[in-house]
């Protein structure tokens, strides 16, 4: 959200959202990229419909909205703190399941009452024929590298939150999140390029 956005917050935005259907526009980094999934699974849960615009990065998507081409943007953390820091747009949610240690003014969706949560994921996989040994030296060896201080200090720096799963936890969580992608690409829909 840009600094002089109409919007002070949430509510108003999807008060205008309900008042104008398709009408407010949102840039994100690219079409059924995370952030523009993000952005669906938030507007299913408010019941509203939002104009997708797609851009071809994060870095593309911000400078959109800061240059008034979009009213909003799906971004993540990384992309857009320097700004929100720098008054520069004004963050209205965020789709964790609790407030962001970078930015702990800003509310989640549920806080808002809005069912919309989402994270930008990475894992580490192997074939299903790897042997059990090296799996586990392989998980031992992400798990020592991911929970170090050198590598949190370094996601710190550019504004990424770390949440390490192992194995069984992250399986359980993969299988969650492929059902609420599942039905958030379902309600997206084929998007027809031009």
């Amino acid at each position: 959200m840009s600094a002089d956005s109409p919007w002070k917050n949430l509510q108003e935005f999807v008060a205008s959202a309900k008042a104008y259907p398709g009408k407010i526009n949102y840039s994100s980094s690219g079409v059924y990229g995370t952030l523009h999934v993000a952005m669906e699974i938030f507007a299913n849960a408010a019941g509203i419909k939002l104009f997708h615009v797609p851009y071809q990065g994060g870095g593309p998507a911000v400078t959109a909205l800061l240059g008034g081409q979009v009213h909003a943007l799906a971004s993540g953390p990384a992309a857009a703190i320097g700004q929100i820091k720098g008054g520069k747009m004004r963050a209205l949610a965020s789709w964790s399941d609790k407030r962001l240690e970078l930015l702990p003014e800003i509310p989640t969706f549920k806080e808002l009452g809005y069912d919309a949560e989402f994270y930008i994921w990475s894992g580490v996989f192997a074939p299903v024929s790897t042997p059990a040994p090296i799996v586990n030296r392989l998980r031992d060896a992400v798990r020592a590298a991911a929970t170090s201080a050198e590598f949190k200090s370094a996601m710190e720096k550019v504004s990424t939150p770390v949440a390490y799963l192992d194995a069984p936890e992250f399986q359980k969580y993969w299988d969650r999140d492929a059902a609420r992608l599942k039905v958030a690409l379902e309600k997206i829909g084929k998007v027809e390029e031009k």
